[in-house]
């Protein structure tokens, strides 16, 4: 299976759970009904430390663990909530890697365009925004500590902060976790030096309750930057 294949597993799932997730619900149902859909889909496997779907809740949402510490928490999705999944699916020894953070109000999940909570849909058109930022200005040339110094200073120049636990932004995709390099400081390496490569900001505002994260593999074709 094809990288970009193994993708659309963990895309398909992210719209399928945004279709069938309801107030009430636990985040272990949620966990399990994604894993579930992906090993539908075609994965065999989840490669971030066995956890096919970590999902987050609530003021759950600032939280950044490793994969390897994570468990799923006994929260209940409420009414008005944001949820974050970030799911890693994979096929043989090809991965998939993608995140989004959910708006649920009234019981739906609503897109930006209709959000009545102002924070939350800002937190999530910033998240848009810095993807876009990325795509304008990376290039085969540019290394990972040039885009890290970049973002995370678009990310301080708009008013929010860096959750992430290791401060980076985004790791190659690799066929082992050990072989993986990252969005971070002191990376020298050219980003056109890698196949694929996520970018996954994790965010929130000083002193906010709430993070937002948005995650694509991305890579080159020709110079020019493509999402998988």
């Amino acid at each position: 299976m094809q990288y970009r294949e193994v993708q659309n597993i963990a895309k398909k799932t992210i719209e399928f759970i945004k279709e069938n997730i309801q107030p009430d619900m636990t985040l272990l149902e949620i966990r399990n009904l994604c894993e579930t859909k992906m090993i539908e889909l075609g994965a065999d496997s989840f490669w971030y430390w066995d956890v096919g779907a970590f999902v987050f809740a609530g003021d759950e949402t600032t939280l950044s663990v490793s994969g390897k510490e994570y468990t799923t928490s006994k929260r209940v999705v409420a009414e008005n909530d944001i949820i974050t999944i970030d799911l890693s699916p994979q096929n043989g020894d090809t991965w998939g890697d993608y995140a989004r953070t959910i708006i649920i109000e009234k019981g739906k999940v609503v897109e930006s365009d209709n959000m009545s909570n102002n924070e939350w849909k800002n937190g999530l058109l910033m998240e848009k925004y810095l993807h876009e930022e990325m795509s304008k200005f990376v290039t085969p040339k540019t290394t990972f500590e040039e885009l890290y110094y970049y973002i995370n200073s678009i990310i301080e120049q708009k008013g929010y902060i860096n959750l992430d636990f290791m401060g980076n932004l985004g790791h190659s995709i690799v066929r082992r976790m050990s072989d993986r390099v990252y969005i971070e400081k002191g990376n020298k390496i050219t980003i056109g030096d890698v196949a694929y490569f996520t970018f996954e900001p994790h965010i929130s505002i000083p002193n906010s309750k709430y993070g937002y994260k948005r995650e694509n593999i991305y890579y080159f074709d020709n110079g020019v930057i493509k999402e998988l």
